[in-house]
């Protein structure tokens, strides 16, 4: 307990660390008028901030998240490094020399709520890692647990919107009349890749929760078009202004999006009102893209780059019709539970079209073309992202999946919901409703052998006619070989 104690103590730290962005940078002359940041190049140790920043934030505090929902015992590790890392970039972006900021950017300004974040959560880790459960220790202990785990979740969607902050900030880009742009731009990308991200759950591991949930993975995507698109519908026209060839569009396409929604809302449902697949979504993903491709800009560099946006997501949008169609052939998964090669495809599509979408602005589009780089390398770049972000959704995925351990009793926590560890992939699972479809039904074949053996002598010999087991053959005996088990039933 005391080498847990002293381990932890550089993390108390981490309340402190919003008072450190009152440090005056002194740097604001040496901004040119009309601009935001100055003309001196990123130096160094700016550049190690940025790395660690990326480092603790997009890859260990999500990889800690995905251990301390499965109750690995790497999880605590995994976020003290990340803290540290943290700290560390912290201070590094308050000490550096060259290019200047000014004062009140919206990455300083959102930095104190992060970091309340991440102390908050360090903090409730702490307090349940000394595992006092007396008094009203105990009463609030499965709050404690509730409130760590949801901040835990709302982290790195949190830390996504810090380095998008800091990326605008580094470059001096997104405003005054250029902030609409970047709005539209950064929440629209930014939605394809969490709408990618989601994809893949459900993919690889919601399959058991969509059933539970009885609905199709088209209502939800139906019902969020449709809101998105109400939403877009009457609010990109500014009101009692002149309407201009932006408008048009993109209320057209707002209007295109909440009707399609509607009807994809509607054919989700069968005429029992069982679940039903339908390609509505694929189809307005599909005619975004093309509208998007369409789309002509001031600059041709922008232009080309916009049509390949709208490539990329038109194929999107026609690989998931044919994944549902042709793959699934309407099934919400594949009948042996895995999932094919091709269904990698679509969220793949998706996350690189969210890539491109953010990094269209005018600002970054016309730095681009003045540097001298052509639309091929910028755009291959950013698939190269989007192949990475996808790896690391999977490893993520793969480290939930595969740990099938036993897991640790918690209050308020998930505990082993009443599953018989031990019999198959799904029974040591922290979470067995998220389960492969295979793994489901070894899991049902166990708690069908824990109910046998409360059968009595004299049922089990009703069931079982005396003929039948002594005829010297054993039809229908069902065996959990690779587990191991024995018999669960025998049948004449």
């Amino acid at each position: 307990m005391t080498r847990i104690r002293h381990s932890m103590l550089p993390l108390l730290a981490i309340p402190f660390l919003p008072l450190s962005l009152a440090h005056d940078h002194h740097g604001d002359e040496r901004i040119p008028e009309g601009s935001h940041v100055s003309d001196d190049p990123i130096d160094a140790i700016l550049w190690v901030h940025i790395l660690s920043m990326i480092t603790a934030f997009g890859i260990l505090y999500p990889l800690g998240m995905v251990l301390g929902l499965v109750r690995n015992r790497f999880h605590v590790p995994v976020q003290i490094a990340a803290s540290c890392i943290a700290i560390m970039g912290w201070f590094l972006g308050h000490s550096h020399e060259g290019r200047e900021f000014e004062d009140g950017n919206v990455h300083e300004r959102y930095a104190p709520f992060l970091g309340f974040g991440v102390a908050s959560q360090v903090g409730m880790g702490i307090y349940l890692k000394l595992h006092l459960e007396r008094g009203w220790h105990g009463r609030i202990r499965p709050l404690i647990v509730r409130a760590h785990g949801i901040v835990g979740v709302v982290l790195p969607v949190a830390s996504w919107v810090q380095m998008l902050f800091g990326g605008i900030t580094a470059l001096g880009f997104c405003h005054d009349d250029h902030l609409g742009q970047c709005l539209a731009h950064f929440i629209m990308g930014s939605s394809f890749i969490g709408y990618a991200i989601v994809m893949t759950l459900m993919t690889l591991v919601g399959q058991a929760w969509l059933r539970r949930q009885g609905r199709a993975p088209e209502f939800w995507d139906s019902l969020i078009i449709a809101v998105w698109g109400f939403v877009n519908t009457f609010t990109e026209h500014r009101w009692g202004s002149p309407w201009s060839h932006g408008d048009y569009q993109h209320t057209s396409m707002g209007i295109v999006w909440w009707c399609a929604g509607l009807l994809g809302l509607w054919l989700s449902r069968g005429k029992h009102g069982e679940a039903r697949r339908n390609l509505i979504p694929g189809i307005v993903i599909f005619l975004t893209g093309w509208a998007m491709a369409s789309h002509v800009q001031h600059l041709e560099f922008s232009t080309k780059v916009h049509a390949v946006f709208g490539y990329t997501l038109m194929a999107a949008g026609l690989s998931r019709m044919i994944e549902i169609a042709f793959i699934l052939r309407d099934r919400s998964a594949r009948p042996n539970g895995e999932p094919s090669t091709f269904q990698h495809l679509p969220p793949y599509l998706l996350i690189a079209s969210g890539f491109i979408f953010m990094g269209a602005t005018e600002e970054q589009l016309h730095l681009l073309h003045d540097s001298g780089v052509d639309h091929v390398s910028y755009l291959l770049v950013l698939y190269s992202v989007a192949f990475l972000l996808y790896l690391f959704v999977q490893i993520l995925v793969y480290i939930y999946a595969s740990n099938t351990s036993t897991p640790k009793r918690e209050n308020g926590g998930i505990g082993n919901l009443g599953v018989r560890s031990g019999a198959g992939g799904a029974a040591g699972r922290r979470r067995p409703e998220l389960a492969p479809i295979e793994t489901l039904a070894r899991t049902r074949d166990a708690e069908e052998f824990e109910l046998e053996g409360l059968m009595s002598d004299d049922e089990d010999a009703r069931a079982v006619p005396d003929s039948a087991l002594s005829s010297g053959t054993r039809v229908g005996v069902e065996m959990d070989r690779e587990d191991g088990l024995t018999p669960l039933k025998e049948r004449a």
